[in-house]
């Protein structure tokens, strides 16, 4: 009956999972202990630790677990011009944490009226403490891959997962064992990665990780990192790209997770730099873009135009230099060091100004490279 109302709300995929204690919490926590969770220190609040630990922290009466996966769009265009930059695919359309919620609540409607009686549930997204990857294993969904995504055989990883807590025993369609890894000995997701976050299979170090950097992270981007970034101004997709569970055509994308416009599947990195902020929560409303401010996308910003290796993007760098905020105007000088253009001769803050000084000697290497 779930799997039915699940396919009717529009998941690829659901599973029945009985409550029982998580088996992967101690990876967790001593994921922490070795600070491969960087900046997100909320991770290691106890508000975060025990639920993940105890499904029953996040609903006391739970009896039943309901995991479900929805695709997203894997199609790629390719970028037109120099000056373009790189969204992870999931974050290109309607923002998923909403699009999950809206339908694991409608799920529970369809369940409660089902079942004839009220229904004490609960819905969680990746926002919630869960540890959601595992559930959706031990619900058969898929296995855990060697750089941790799960991958759902016909669908690949690019999948969003989510999980409804329900107050009713109901009998589980969950496997009895899990499924086997089918990484076999491919280490092409690990291998691919430009800033070497992964420490080995199934372990990531968030703090090399682009998609942290260009979400999460919140400070100067170290130097030694940020060529590698590449033009990705949020997330990053270059680990499930190489994936070759991920190279057929996938399953029908949900639609309201297809990209919102052209700008958001190939962002112009000259137009993007220049919203100012009624312009930016627009371009952002209703997408994952919002969990990321104007100053920081404007970061990220800079450095993929310095990335880019283009003429082209020295104005926009340089109008960059004008902005409010030190930890654009940081990038920005580091960028116009790379690119050889012209740099300020002064800054206020002292971090710009050390920039400034490092950003000098490359731009003079820089010029020397280029022909006569």
């Amino acid at each position: 009956m779930i799997a039915e109302l699940a396919k009717e709300l529009g998941f690829h995929r659901a599973a029945i999972v009985p409550i029982e204690p998580a088996r992967r919490h101690d990876l967790y926590t001593s994921w922490l202990a070795e600070g491969y969770g960087g900046g997100m220190a909320y991770l290691a609040e106890p508000s975060h630790v025990a639920p993940r630990a105890n499904l029953r922290e996040l609903l006391a009466t739970a009896k039943t677990l309901v995991v479900v996966a929805l695709a997203y769009d894997r199609d790629n265009p390719i970028p037109v011009g120099a000056l373009t930059g790189k969204i992870a695919r999931y974050a290109r359309g309607e923002d998923y944490h909403l699009v999950m919620r809206d339908r694991l609540v409608a799920l529970a409607d369809r369940i409660a009226g089902v079942l004839g009686h009220p229904v004490a549930t609960r819905p969680c997204v990746d926002s919630a403490p869960i540890l959601e990857r595992e559930w959706a294993e031990r619900g058969g969904l898929g296995f855990v891959a060697k750089n941790t995504m799960l991958i759902a055989p016909g669908l690949g990883s690019y999948v969003v997962l989510g999980e409804l807590l329900l107050d009713v025993a109901i009998e589980p369609t969950a496997p009895d064992q899990l499924p086997k890894p089918r990484c076999g000995s491919c280490t092409k997701c690990l291998d691919a990665c430009p800033t070497r976050a992964f420490v080995d299979a199934y372990v990531l170090d968030a703090r090399r990780c682009i998609s942290y950097l260009t979400i999460e992270f919140h400070g100067v981007i170290p130097r030694e990192l940020r060529s590698a970034i590449g033009t990705w101004i949020f997330g990053c997709d270059i680990c499930q790209e190489v994936c070759p569970f991920n190279a057929g055509a996938g399953g029908e994308p949900e639609p309201l997770l297809r990209p919102r416009s052209g700008a958001h599947a190939l962002p112009d990195l000259v137009a993007l730099a220049a919203l100012n902020g009624n312009q930016y929560r627009q371009f952002t409303k209703r997408t994952a873009l919002r969990r990321t401010t104007r100053p920081l996308l404007r970061r990220n910003i800079a450095i993929a135009l310095g990335n880019t290796g283009s003429p082209e993007a020295i104005p926009v760098l340089t109008a960059l230099l004008a902005d409010p905020h030190a930890i654009v105007r940081l990038h920005a000088v580091w960028a116009l060091g790379v690119l050889g253009g012209p740099l300020p001769d002064d800054d206020p803050d002292p971090e710009v100004r050390a920039e400034l000084t490092y950003a000098r000697e490359i731009a003079s290497t820089t010029r020397s490279q280029r022909p006569p």
